[in-house]
């Protein structure tokens, strides 16, 4: 299956509401064989709506990574000893 175009979101509301309002004129009419398949492409175009509004919320919203504090990018070693002073 094709992922839609954010482009193309008016032109599929549009086609969805077209959907809905043939549906409902072939409810009127008695043509239920059409009823079924009018509602097989309104799933259709209300899934790729829904993609398309996934797609838009899931790259309008930011991740932090977080800054790393100085101590987690620095190496950590263990304290040097002097060694003793000799006796003058």
């Amino acid at each position: 299956m094709l992922r839609p175009e954010p482009e193309q979101r008016a032109r599929l509301a549009e086609i969805r509401d077209n959907l809905i309002a043939r549906i409902a004129e072939a409810e009127r009419e008695g043509w239920l064989g059409e009823v079924d398949g009018l509602h097989v492409s309104l799933a259709g175009a209300e899934d790729k709506l829904v993609q398309l509004d996934s797609e838009a919320a899931r790259r309008s919203s930011a991740v932090s990574l977080g800054m790393p504090t100085f101590g987690q990018i620095t190496v950590r070693t263990e304290e040097v000893k002097t060694p003793p002073s000799a006796p003058d």
